[in-house]
């Protein structure tokens, strides 16, 4: 499940939970296309309950969009993860290192007050 709703005018929250598909990851990057539109210097905040490493298919088509979503993460400032999972906090950081304008801070799931303050900033 990928969940992505507008929280005021220049954030996302997006929820992860299972397995992504190709058609469920498909789904999910045009909604992100459609629902970040509008945002400039932009703020997200995933909520990653239940990791799974997504579909051979699902990585296919993420890579067959890097393109235009290196365009569309241009807009967003700072992204807080939430997760429980040490390995995917260490990651999303390192990812971090490699995106210009981009600055990703991960927490723990029950530390979302203390997530979105660093948002706020």
């Amino acid at each position: 499940m990928f969940k992505i709703k507008q929280n005021g005018a220049n954030r996302l929250d997006i929820e992860l939970s299972g397995k992504l598909n190709a058609e469920k990851m498909r789904i999910a990057f045009d909604e992100l296309v459609v629902k970040s539109k509008n945002i400039d210097h932009g703020k997200m905040l995933y909520d990653v309950i239940d990791f799974h490493i997504p579909s051979l298919d699902a990585i296919v088509i993420e890579f067959s969009r890097f393109p235009s979503m290196f365009g569309l993460i241009k807009k967003f400032d700072r992204a807080a993860i939430l997760t429980d999972k040490t390995w995917l906090k260490k990651v999303s950081e390192f990812e971090g290192a490699f995106v210009p304008g981009l600055e990703i801070k991960a927490f723990n799931r029950d530390q979302k007050v203390e997530a979105e303050a660093w948002l706020s900033k």
